[in-house]
């Protein structure tokens, strides 16, 4: 059974920096892209951050653009997204989504899902 599982989420304050991880479990992502959504409260789910299995190639929502980065490690299996100069409307649910069948900002076209980490930015 394929997992994903997300950490490092908590609360921190407006300026600061947090870097989640997401580790699967079930089989290797090395080749398959991966990427990184999040849900605030009362909001639909959106696309935060892609990056593709030959990485670099890596692309970001314009809400997060030049404050985030994505990365990540194959021989840990690991990916990771280093979030920069937080602010309260990064509060959400952040989750991690591996193997894309379709366009990279539709939620429709990733075949897994974690169960997501909450990130609080207080002001």
């Amino acid at each position: 059974q394929v997992q994903l599982v997300e950490s490092g989420g908590g609360l921190v304050q407006a300026g600061d920096s947090l870097t989640l991880s997401c580790t699967p479990s079930g089989r290797t992502f090395s080749t398959d892209s991966m990427a990184w959504f999040r849900q605030a409260p009362g909001k639909e789910r959106e696309f935060v951050a892609y990056s593709h299995w030959s990485a670099p190639t890596t692309y970001f929502g314009e809400a997060v653009k030049g404050r985030f980065t994505v990365s990540r490690d194959n021989a840990k299996n690991t990916l990771y997204l280093q979030m920069n100069s937080l602010k309260p409307e990064d509060t959400a649910v952040y989750y991690c989504a591996a193997h894309l069948n379709g366009y990279y900002t539709h939620l429709n076209a990733w075949t897994y899902w974690g169960q997501g980490t909450q990130v609080t930015v207080s002001s």
